[in-house]
């Protein structure tokens, strides 16, 4: 049975703004992120995921929504990069973050071990913040929430080598995520989410609740997504989307 949360319950059918900003994106200016903080709340937004402990102070500091914070971390020689340490974690709940997000799937990280294996170090270091656990697949989700994750969803799906040939959302995945883990954890939508009626399908199918990032706060994206189209798909706006930074 899943741990009642009374913040992430008032999160139930709504949408949550990922708002993320990376110094060499176009967009990129110092308050860029609390705008978009801000006009998702305006817009009647639940919630608010971001990046890094200087963005998620930024944002608590002017928008009073429930924050799922992260810390992307890239290092050599693995695709693991949202919140890979126990220090990152520390860094991220210290900044405000009342939501913890990290990667929790079978990929190894720097360390040479899986991500996920980090879940129960986070719970026994930090018992009190709920852990939204970043997956690719099944097999991930359900170790994840055996393990303690409060929240699921498949936002990794398409950013692992295994799956990194997918553009859009598997919504019969997605549809197994909620019938199997439902009852012992909240799930969430992350991941190639364009437009209201994908995020809608999502509820419709079970989601407590939908992430949208790209399609709302990184217009840059959404434009080479046109041009990628335009152009007879000769240059994949993806490869821009999942640069290290």
């Amino acid at each position: 049975m899943r741990k009642h949360n009374e913040m992430i319950e008032k999160m139930k059918g709504g949408l949550i703004v990922s708002c993320q900003v990376q110094k060499d994106d176009p967009i990129y200016t110092d308050n860029i992120v609390v705008v978009m903080a801000k006009a998702a709340k305006w817009a009647g937004a639940v919630g608010i995921r971001a990046n890094s402990p200087e963005q998620i102070k930024a944002i608590k500091a002017e928008v009073d929504l429930p924050l799922i914070g992260l810390y992307k971390i890239w290092h050599e020689h693995t695709d693991v990069f949202i919140t890979p340490t126990l220090e990152a974690c520390a860094q991220v709940i210290e900044a405000g973050a009342d939501i913890l997000a990290l990667d929790c799937t079978f990929q190894n990280n720097h360390e040479g071990r899986r991500a996920i294996e980090l879940l129960p170090e986070v719970k026994k270091a930090f018992p009190d913040i709920p852990i939204f656990a970043d997956v690719s697949n099944i097999e991930e989700a359900k170790e994840a929430v055996r393990l303690g994750a409060d929240i699921v969803a498949p936002t990794l799906y398409g950013y692992t080598k295994e799956t990194a040939h997918i553009e859009g959302a598997d919504y019969r995945m997605f549809a197994e995520f909620c019938r199997q883990l439902s009852d012992d954890s909240y799930v969430f939508m992350e991941g190639h989410i364009y437009s209201p009626e994908d995020a809608m399908k999502c509820v419709f199918l079970g989601a407590h609740a939908v992430v949208v990032g790209s399609a709302i706060t990184r217009p840059h994206l959404t434009a080479k997504r046109f041009v990628d189209l335009l152009s007879g798909y000769q240059n994949n706006w993806r490869e821009a989307e999942k640069s290290k930074h």
